[in-house]
């Protein structure tokens, strides 16, 4: 099994979510939430209408963990949600497929792997990239390793710095700059 890694640059993140916006809102929007909250994508597609709609919070039982998660609605997610729920009802999966059925993660696995080979992304990607695109970014936001470990519900700060491809980098980092 190979692992997956992160986006690590904005400008392919960019490039995704515009193909992914080309193909419908509902895919764009999926990859959002993952790069902007850092949800499985197990959670993410267990999402519901009702989870969202007129709510500045998003709480949820992770389906992996059995904890509870709250965390606020971005700036950026919330006139998505707006226009993607318009006209649904508030039991409604909010990712459904074309034959309108709950989305599944191996359908969301395919969207994400093929967007990513449209924008030539070479890294290593599937759905847990999403995850790890956020906490990656949010590392290099912040430098708080503590919180992400928090976030991600991690037992150590070394877990979260591998889990996101933060200690591959030093490593690289270190040969790269060592020269005799």
């Amino acid at each position: 099994m190979t692992t997956v890694e992160p986006i690590r640059k904005l400008k392919d993140i960019k490039k995704v979510e515009s193909i992914l916006m080309r193909q419908n809102m509902r895919n764009a929007l999926f990859f959002t939430i993952g790069t902007n909250c850092g949800l499985r994508i197990s959670d993410i597609v267990a999402l519901n209408v009702k989870d969202v709609r007129g709510k500045t919070h998003i709480q949820i039982t992770e389906k992996k963990t059995g904890k509870f998660k709250k965390f606020p609605i971005n700036s950026k997610l919330m006139p998505m949600f707006e226009e993607h729920i318009k006209g649904k009802r508030l039991d409604e999966p909010l990712f459904t497929s074309k034959f309108q059925n709950r989305l599944d993660r191996f359908s969301a696995y395919r969207i994400i792997k093929e967007a990513c080979a449209e924008a030539g992304l070479e890294e290593h990607v599937g759905t847990h990239t999403l995850r790890k695109t956020f906490g990656y970014h949010h590392y290099q936001k912040f430098k708080d390793v503590a919180m992400l470990q928090k976030i991600f519900n991690h037992s150590s700060p070394q877990i979260t710095l591998r889990y996101i491809g933060i200690e591959q980098d030093q490593i690289d980092e270190s040969y790269s700059n060592f020269i005799l």
